[in-house]
Parts: structure tokens; sequence; C-alpha cells
């Protein structure tokens, strides 16, 4: 009999997990896996039990919003043993999972957990830790800390921009060196993503076109410092409306990056927060972790 290990967030997304748990082990044990149970209760819990644990199993499933899927793929990096990886959402936002066209549904996730295909996906290394879908610095990453999450169920990606044109007078802007594929780019930034997903932060489409997430490549986007709020809106339209005509946005792919400013820089790697780093370098580990999608 096959063995699989269940890690779940018991407090991921409101804690639906709590009224689906029972339809999702029944569906693993008619599956013929032996199932093992085990709910997180701390920070770095699924990294640390995935990591330790992967090679006893022969399929290990995580559910739970952007953050236990992040600790779940570290854990699997840093094992002895790579298996296949399950992902059932459960936070707000799962961009990763909806590139994967994984379902909102957990039942209907749990089922192309246990029995989809595997896909062979792109991880990436900032500095050596592993993020799965997006290494990311400025204005909107503090804006997503700071909006009320009653605004966002509301207003999805409108909170965000009126976050952000709010704050505008307080923007922090970065001076970068930029290194990748031979070439060097210097200029003031607010903001920059690597990104290996067609969403983020539910925003769709905001990361370019023609995303493959088994390429090789990230998709780079880095946004100059506006001079005031006509340029910043020029911006937003170009982000929102995918309308690429403004010279404030640098984009660009690539499997190899290296930021380096005289500053220390926050960042946020899958939406936690990754550390504050003078120089990153981010590069893309082609088809590096196994997935299981739909069949």
């Amino acid at each position: 009999m096959q063995k699989l290990l269940f890690v779940f967030n018991p407090h991921a997304g409101k804690g639906q997990i709590k009224n689906k748990l029972l339809q999702i082990v029944d569906l693993m044990v008619k599956e013929e896996y032996d199932v093992t149970i085990y709910p997180t209760q701390a920070r770095e819990d699924a990294l640390n039990i995935v990591k330790n644990r992967a090679e006893e199993f022969d399929l290990i499933v995580c559910c739970g919003g952007d953050g236990t899927l992040d600790e779940a793929v570290s854990g699997m990096m840093l094992s002895s043993k790579k298996v296949p990886l399950g992902y059932i959402p459960a936070g707000s936002t799962n961009d990763f999972a909806n590139s994967l066209k994984i379902p909102k549904d957990m039942v209907k996730a749990a089922k192309a957990a246990v029995s989809g295909r595997k896909f062979a996906c792109d991880v990436g290394t900032f500095n050596g830790n592993p993020f799965i879908y997006v290494a990311a610095f400025g204005i909107f990453t503090a804006v997503s800390y700071k909006t009320p999450q009653e605004w966002k169920n509301i207003l999805g990606h409108v909170a965000y921009i009126l976050e952000a044109a709010k704050s505008l007078p307080e923007i922090s802007s970065y001076f970068l060196r930029v290194e990748h594929d031979g070439e060097v780019i210097e200029d003031e930034f607010i903001y920059g993503m690597i990104t290996n997903s067609n969403s983020v932060g539910g925003f769709k489409n905001m990361t370019g076109k023609n995303v493959l997430l088994d390429d090789g490549k990230f998709e780079v986007t880095l946004i100059r410092m506006p001079k005031n709020i006509v340029e910043l809106n020029a911006i937003l339209a170009s982000l929102t409306n995918l309308i690429d005509d403004t010279d404030l946005i640098y984009s660009f792919k690539s499997d190899h990056i290296t930021f380096i400013s005289e500053e220390e820089i926050s960042w946020t790697l899958d939406g936690e927060f990754g550390g504050s780093h003078r120089e990153a370098t981010v590069k893309n580990m082609q088809q590096a972790l196994e997935i299981m999608v739909k069949n």
C-alpha cells in the first residue's frame, strides 16, 4: 500500500478545512493510500515535517494558503528524496493554484492531488532559499499587509490600487543595479517582482503574456518611480488593463537575475517575509518539482 502524508494548516482560509476533512481523508483512503495526517501547529511546521519525513512517503499533500504551499515546497527541495506534491488550496488568493488550474473546491482539489497527473514545474531560489511562484519588493508588498481584509474581499485589486495611490507621498523607492543575461539596468524602482504564475495578489495577467510554469524562465516586472500621480495612474492602467505602452515598466524573461542596492530592501517570497537584503540572486531551477494537477 502506498503511503501518503497529509499536512494541513487548520487556520487557513477561516479554517474551512474543518468542514471537509472527513471527505478529503475518506477520498485518500478510497484511492488505497495509507494516510498519515499532520495539522500544523506553528510557523515552519510544514517545512520541517516535509523536509524530515518526505522519504517515508510516496505522495505528500498539503492544504492551506500560499504560506503553507511555500513551506511544503521548501521542505521538499531541502529533503533527501523528492516525492510528488499535491496541493489543496485553502487561502484567500491562491495565485499558484489558479495558474495550475487546481480546483477551488477542496474535495475536487483533493481528487486531483491523489489521482491526477504529475506536472514538473519550475522552482525558484532566492539567495538559495526556495520559493514557488513570486519574489517581490516594494510598494504593493507593503500594501497587501496594510489593506483591511474586508476591503480585499469587496473590492479585489481595486483596494490595492486605492491604497497605493493614497500612499504616493510616502512611497519608498530604491536605486538598483539589476543584472540579467549580460544586460545591466540601473534605475530607481518602487516595485519589482520575479514570478512563475499567471496572477499575483489576485491580479490576473499582471505577470505578462505566454507564461509557462515549466520553461525554466521567470517573468520579471520592474516599476520605475513615478514623478507624479499621472505617471502612477499610467502604471496602474498598464498593470490592470495589460496595456504595455509605458516606459515606466521594464518587463522581460530570465532564469538568473541579480539585484544590488546600497540599502537593505525587504523582500517577500510567496507572500511571506523573505528578509532584508542589499544583494539578491534569483535563479530558476527548471522542472525541479512534481506537482499533482487535474488529468
